[in-house]
């Protein structure tokens, strides 16, 4: 019997629209029966899902990281594997799980891959896939819009840092692990569950979605300007080593501020502070490509 293959494609995505008829052109040939369904509104996402789980043997969501943090508790009620069609602006879930942009080859993935269980991120309720993050990073979202997105693509993160980047001024925070309490200021908290995030930075330079670990780093620098030298290492990763950026790994960390702070999970602001972080291991099974 053909697999059956719920897909759901976010026409907001910057080529959702454009590949939609093409992937299900693509999965037919590949021996799937798709059932496709599409929301205005990326929130009911999970609804879909869970009204479909009993008629369906995967979903495959077709977006960037955004629609796809949008689909993942449901993903985590249902226990239906994953397949990604990485149609956003950064796609940097795929580029973790080495998922290629080019729809043709992220098909044949879903068809002949093999399923990894992989970690998921979680902060007061909410799931999430790459990083979590306060600060620099909610700044940055929330002067990405849409239309900036689709006409400028990868490039649009870029711009927004520039423009955030110079206005920057620290915030104080507590940091709580289970042994140990630290008092920071800070332009930036970051707490990752995967590698790459905001367009392909890395979190930590060694940081795995399977690791069973979350990452965290603070940004603690005086002026705006400091971080200028750090922006090479953070996008390798390497920032971790560097005298003003605080590195701590755990599975439970904890971080108040005097006053609520917006949280961004995968591009979208979806909590606030005080906050717990738990990472949850092997959460979910995510068709990728073979070793």
């Amino acid at each position: 019997m053909n697999p059956r293959a719920l897909l759901l494609v976010n026409y907001h995505s910057r080529q959702g629209k454009e590949s939609l008829l093409a992937a299900i052109r693509c999965l037919e040939a590949l021996g799937f029966n798709v059932i496709e369904e599409f929301t205005e509104n990326p929130e009911h996402l999970g609804d879909v899902i869970k009204r479909y789980q009993q008629e369906v043997d995967l979903v495959i969501v077709g977006g960037g990281d955004g629609t796809l943090n949008a689909a993942v508790d449901a993903i985590v009620d249902t226990q239906l594997p994953l397949g990604i069609l990485p149609l956003g602006t950064a796609n940097d879930l795929a580029r973790t799980l080495g998922i290629p942009n080019y729809l043709p080859e992220a098909c044949q993935i879903i068809a002949g891959g093999q399923l990894r269980r992989i970690d998921l991120g979680w902060v007061n309720g909410k799931y999430f896939f790459n990083v979590a993050s306060l600060g620099l990073s909610v700044k940055i979202t929330q002067q990405l819009t849409k239309e900036v997105k689709r006409h400028w693509g990868i490039f649009a993160y870029a711009a927004a840092a520039l423009q955030v980047i110079w206005k920057s001024r620290p915030f104080s925070a507590e940091i709580r692990t289970n042994s140990e309490s630290f008092h920071v200021k800070t332009v930036q908290i970051a707490v990752g569950n995967g590698r790459y995030y905001g367009g392909g930075m890395a979190v930590f330079h060694d940081a795995s979605i399977d690791d069973q670990r979350l990452d965290l780093y603070s940004v603690e620098i005086n002026h705006w300007w400091q971080i200028i030298p750090l922006l090479p290492a953070i996008r390798q990763g390497r920032h971790i080593h560097w005298r003003s950026v605080r590195a701590i790994q755990g599975q439970e960390i904890e971080i108040y501020t005097r006053r609520p702070y917006p949280i961004n999970t995968d591009g979208e602001i979806t909590r606030y502070t005080p906050a717990l972080f738990r990472v949850m291991p092997r959460a979910i099974s995510v068709l990728v490509p073979p070793l």
